[in-house]
């Protein structure tokens, strides 16, 4: 699967799964609030640093490292991003 990059306008959650998408190399269908950190194969350390660096792009934020150690999961990862004023 190639990488989609982000072309339009998405709103913030459609940003959320297409960086989702995009690191762990999944299914949008895949990127629920419920999908965890080590849960399926995909996500695994290596992966969670190009899910950061994705973030980091498609937000224009700069995640600090306890942000990057707590995002276990995709509501977590909403719940951090909203720190920076972002809305899901």
């Amino acid at each position: 699967m190639s990488k989609i990059r982000l072309v339009g306008t998405l709103n913030n959650s459609e940003k959320l799964v297409q960086s989702f998408v995009n690191a762990l190399n999944i299914d949008s269908q895949q990127v629920t609030d419920d999908l965890s950190y080590n849960e399926i194969p995909e996500w695994d350390s290596t992966a969670h640093m190009i899910l950061i660096a994705e973030l980091e792009d498609q937000f224009d934020v700069m995640l600090d490292t306890d942000d990057i150690i707590d995002m276990s999961s995709v509501a977590q990862a909403k719940k951090i991003l909203s720190k920076y004023d972002l809305n899901f």
